[in-house]
């Protein structure tokens, strides 16, 4: 995939997760909210005759309100689909329609039209309900690509996943493997003999862990991971404790320090040339050298104002957004000319600003989406904008101590 590709990709996974988002958190009163969901497969005019049939229904509905509500939703239903040819887009189509409660007992109408997406929808559904069913869109926003890991020592033991970007510690075990001190009294030849069947019942005990996990989903594994420290990881791969299609997954050992939780973790890092290419490692890529230049060079900016002054300038290279950032930008613009920019929560009244050039209260503005606005910027300037995961360390600080937004520059600017 080329560099725009997999920026494109992200724009629209990003998109489709907000989409997503902003249907789960409306309600409707009674069984008003409208979802249809039409595979590619399916003729748009046998969609067109089941709502005008459904329509003809709801005219059964004992409550005038709901019944209006849902009479709207079904006309605003069959006016869109008009839009469309024979057959839906190549994915299908997915509409939803229904009047929300906006608070204080009023309502809204409004119409979302999924068009082509990610994945090709599966069924066709339709349901009436207080919410919009968006699980088989959910299910869509599952990580790609699934990776089994496996950290050991003759201590202890760590057994989990690495599902796209996100590592999840499943299971562990710790060891009743004696030291190499044998205690008094034992000779050290049945010390010895001893020793060896912990270590080979504690194996027994990690494999049975690892085959529980993933047996179950070998043929959708990409892979397996094993790492700690030697010679005990190539003992346990050497005496083939694992199930043999496991064993078969196996891509590679790592010599990995900790055997803990964290462990899985170290053991991602380790093996970043054997899953070069996959998202995780290309998000850890960037942090690291952001991270890089914020302690040693001076090509780092972040939070919103200092990175939005930057694209404005073309001097960002790569924009740096956290797949978890969910806030809103107001411009606001005082009577004497100033600009300025206020970052609010996405379902927070606008507040009224004081303009920090004069003083000036400003109690309207423009508001829209940050990353939409920060992307609109970057795109105009030829910068390349990477979403980022929050689910590692660095990650997880791009959102908690930088505000979500940050970028590497082309050049220095000193702002």
């Amino acid at each position: 995939m080329s560099t725009q590709q997999a920026e494109q990709s992200d724009r629209k996974k990003y998109e489709f997760r907000r989409l997503i988002e902003d249907l789960k958190q409306y309600e409707g009163s009674g069984t008003q909210l409208v979802s249809l969901y039409i595979t590619p497969d399916e003729k748009i005019s046998d969609n067109v005759a089941h709502v005008n049939e459904e329509y003809s229904e709801a005219s059964n509905i004992k409550s005038k309100q709901t019944r209006t509500n849902v009479q709207d939703a079904l006309k605003s239903i069959r006016d869109r689909l008009r839009y469309y040819d024979t057959f839906p887009p190549e994915n299908g189509l997915v509409l939803f329609s229904g009047a929300i409660d906006t608070g204080g007992g009023q309502t809204k109408m409004i119409t979302r039209a999924l068009e082509n997406p990610p994945q090709p929808i599966q069924s066709s559904l339709y349901r009436c309900s207080s919410e919009f069913v968006t699980e088989p869109l959910e299910a869509m926003l599952a990580d790609q690509g699934l990776f089994g890991l496996i950290v050991l020592d003759r201590r202890e033991a760590n057994v989990g996943w690495l599902r796209g970007k996100r590592v999840e510690p499943v299971s562990s075990a710790s060891s009743l493997v004696p030291g190499k001190q044998r205690k008094g009294g034992q000779s050290a030849q049945r010390f010895a003999r001893l020793r060896l069947e912990a270590i080979d019942n504690f194996y027994q005990k990690v494999a049975g862990m690892a085959n529980d996990l993933m047996v179950p989903e070998r043929h959708d594994i990409d892979g397996v991971l094993v790492g700690g420290p030697s010679p005990t990881k190539d003992e346990f791969l050497d005496g083939d404790y694992l199930h043999h299609e496991l064993q078969d997954k196996v891509l590679g050992k790592y010599d990995v320090s900790y055997t803990d939780e964290s462990g899985l973790s170290d053991l991602v890092d380790a093996a970043s040339e054997t899953l070069a290419g996959q998202e995780v490692i290309e998000d850890k890529n960037q942090m690291e050298e952001f991270f890089g230049e914020l302690h040693g060079g001076n090509l780092a900016t972040y939070g919103f104002g200092a990175t939005r002054e930057n694209l404005i300038l073309g001097s960002v290279d790569r924009l740096l957004i956290s797949e978890d950032l969910r806030q809103d930008v107001v411009a606001y613009e005082c009577p004497n000319g100033h600009e300025e920019f206020e970052l609010v929560g996405p379902r927070a009244e606008t507040p009224v600003h004081t303009c920090e050039e004069c003083g000036t209260e400003v109690e309207e503005g423009d508001r829209e989406d940050a990353i939409d606005h920060l992307i609109d910027i970057a795109d105009k300037r030829g910068t390349e904008t990477k979403f980022i995961s929050s689910d590692f360390e660095k990650g997880e600080q791009l959102l908690d101590a930088f505000g979500g937004i940050a970028g590497i520059l082309r050049y220095s600017t000193g702002v």
